[in-house]
């Protein structure tokens, strides 16, 4: 299943503390548009620290900007640093970082010349295996404070504009609704559909979440006969992992749009426990919903609004071949490839005729990405066929793995059920092969 990358960062001090001037658009601009990559339904942003380029998550379910793997990023600078302890969800408690103030944060034409930020050097807070790219930190709500940000999933663009001088116009095909707001985070009533009860929840709009939904009370939703649920890894939050229970809810209503048999996800007692000594809400709404729509944050004037786009009614998946793969840095690979040339001669007319093929062979020698699985969900397609943690996949129907992004493998998994996968893999330096097609989880 596509992992959630989840963070809910408790600070024990106001941001309006730190002195920040916020985020504003250069050369008086009213508008700009931002490029994003979605990856495993994440916004991924390029953004620049103290004119150093890096990836971003851009995360509405955190408050403030967070830094990790900082390995890829040697020439950094960081300004004004001193020690603090973050507290999120997960199993292990509060983790140490480092609070550094007055750094220049940049995305696209929005600055912010005094902005903290918190670094984690936990190496276990590493999200680029799972996610196959780069990934350097995540930027959070206060990019979205100053602007009415327009976020287009289904083209990858962020429009941010400056609301005192293009404020947000009225959408007869939206859904708009109010926000509120606590600690600096989002949140939106929405109504919830399960076999026998309808009701009203308060959930965290929290971008920097991969699955659908997340709900804390599993009453009325789960239940054992006939089971409607598996356990799973749900995601990782700043204080470990999360786990819990993986199901499916009859609808949810955003307005007058209705979404059907819903992916969600209902995380374990603790981590609910935790999340709702911090903050009162009922789960949170991530990038598997968020995707199906052009959604606009004004907040400002504390409104959201929702605007189907043509992902609204493709059905909700988990992953169906039962195979969880990370990137595992880069191995060399020979490529041998035939290149025919064609030699011509003139007859005594001046006319071109073939005289002979010539075959010459090119060697070329790269460094690729290297795939490996790192979990295989119990009675799974995958798990059926005999695949194993630490098999290294060398080829998917015949291609060779390498040619794939990561969130492109994680995708071919989701997305058609009945596909027949034929897959090469290497376990203790030994090749195997097998096959398998996918297959809903319900």
């Amino acid at each position: 299943m596509v992992k959630a990358l989840i963070f809910l960062l408790v600070l024990c001090f106001s941001a309006s503390s730190i002195g920040q001037s916020g985020f504003y658009l250069q050369n008086n601009r009213k508008k700009d548009r931002i490029p994003f990559q979605l990856v495993n339904n994440l916004p991924i942003i390029e953004v620049e620290v103290n004119g150093t380029p890096l990836s971003f998550i851009l995360d509405t379910g955190v408050k403030s900007t967070i830094l990790f793997s900082l390995e890829d990023a040697d020439s950094l600078q960081l300004m004004n640093t001193s020690p603090v302890k973050l507290q999120g969800l997960g199993s292990d408690g509060s983790i140490e970082a480092l609070r550094s103030l007055n750094n220049s944060v940049k995305v696209g034409d929005a600055i912010d010349r005094n902005h903290s930020l918190y670094i984690i050097f936990d190496s276990a807070l590493n999200f680029s295996p799972r996610m196959g790219i780069p990934i350097h930190g995540i930027l959070g709500n206060e990019f979205f404070e100053n602007f009415i940000v327009k976020m287009k999933y289904s083209s990858e663009v962020i429009v941010i504009s400056d609301p005192d001088k293009r404020p947000l116009k009225s959408c007869r095909k939206c859904e708009e609704m109010p926000m509120n707001f606590e600690r600096g985070k989002p949140y939106v009533s929405l109504q919830t559909v399960s076999e026998n009860k309808r009701e009203e929840v308060t959930l965290l709009i929290d971008s920097g979440s991969s699955d659908a939904l997340w709900l804390f009370d599993e009453n009325n939703y789960i239940h054992e006969n006939p089971k409607n649920y598996f356990q799973d890894f749900l995601g990782l939050g700043l204080s470990g992992n999360i786990n819990g229970k993986r199901a499916k809810i009859p609808e949810l209503l955003v307005g007058e749009y209705k979404l059907t048999d819903v992916n969600t996800s209902f995380p374990e007692a603790a981590a609910v426990i935790k999340a709702r000594y911090y903050e009162d809400r009922d789960g949170s709404l991530g990038g598997g919903f968020l995707k199906r729509f052009t959604v606009t944050f004004d907040y400002r004037n504390n409104k959201v609004r929702f605007k189907k786009n043509n992902k609204f009614n493709d059905p909700f998946h988990y992953n169906m071949s039962g195979l969880t793969l990370e990137h595992e840095g880069v191995e060399l690979v020979k490529e041998e490839r035939q290149a025919t040339v064609n030699a011509y001669k003139t007859n005594q007319n001046k006319s071109l005729s073939w005289s002979r093929v010539a075959v010459t062979t090119e060697v070329n020698f790269s460094l690729v990405p290297k795939y490996v699985v790192v979990d295989v969900r119990k009675d799974s397609p995958a798990a059926l066929v005999g695949l194993e943690k630490n098999d290294e996949v060398i080829s998917i129907n015949g291609i060779p793995c390498y040619q794939y992004k990561l969130f492109e493998l994680i995708n071919m998994f989701s997305n058609e059920e009945g596909k027949r996968i034929t897959m090469e893999v290497k376990r203790n330096g030994r090749p195997m092969k097998v096959k398998f097609y996918l297959k809903a989880v319900f």
